[in-house]
């Protein structure tokens, strides 16, 4: 490919590979190879070198593995993402424990997917991530908003309730509502779209508009805002 091409052509995804097992990257890296836009820039097996790879490389996408030695997947997303802002982490393990799970969002990963995903799904989710999207397999989601149910149960509810001057969700239409209860629901845009019968395209759109006009950062603080607002059964 010559230099005109490359720069006329879509800029590949880089991606570093983390994983305590040889075979794990071997295998990740060969089915991402396949990939037109994709690149594997480096790998590394635990999460000391794997913060040392990606400052030296400064991915787009860390594909970490949790439970490693030396230093773990939590500890190695929370100084990557701190580090490399520009750099998004998916975490893809084999750990389903809700604290496995919480760690590693509030230290910064964008996605939590389980090894028993399928190709498509992890592929998919590197391109989310990669666009600064939430990914989350079905009983990871659960898991969230369970947790995030129970924590608004436990809430004291105050006995007197001020009447609220300012609703900024009041501000959605209704095609906005059901797009933001999908989002909660854990469910990609490519899925909002099938379910409502929309381009991706437009569901990307209105996914904007709803964190523009509910001031949130990602669609993981979208989900809670909908729970809070009871706009989750």
């Amino acid at each position: 490919m010559n230099s005109v091409t490359e720069r006329a052509g879509t800029q590949r995804i880089r991606v570093l590979i983390v994983d305590d097992q040889a075979l794990v990257r071997r295998g990740l890296a060969l089915m991402l190879s396949l990939e037109s836009d994709m690149e594997v820039v480096g790998e590394a097996g635990d999460g000391m070198e794997a913060i040392e790879t990606a400052r030296r490389l400064r991915p787009d996408v860390v594909l970490m593995d949790l439970h490693m030695p030396r230093k773990g997947g939590v500890a190695a997303t929370r100084e990557i993402t701190a580090a490399l802002p520009q750099t998004h982490v998916l975490v893809l393990t084999t750990m389903e424990a809700e604290q496995s799970v919480f760690d590693a969002l509030r230290a910064g990963a964008l996605a939590y997917l389980l090894k028993d995903a399928t190709e498509v799904e992890v592929l998919e989710g590197i391109r989310a991530v990669h666009r600064g999207e939430s990914r989350l397999t079905p009983q990871i989601a659960r898991k969230v908003l369970d947790q995030f149910r129970r924590l608004s149960a436990l809430e004291p509810k105050p006995t007197y309730q001020p009447p609220v001057e300012e609703d900024p969700a009041a501000s959605l239409n209704d095609k906005e509502t059901k797009v933001l209860q999908l989002i909660a629901e854990g469910k990609s845009n490519k899925q909002i779209a099938g379910l409502l019968f929309l381009a991706e395209g437009t569901v990307k759109n209105y996914v904007s508009r709803i964190m523009e006009k509910l001031h949130a950062g990602s669609r993981t603080e979208l989900a809670v805002m909908a729970l809070r607002q009871k706009r989750v059964e």
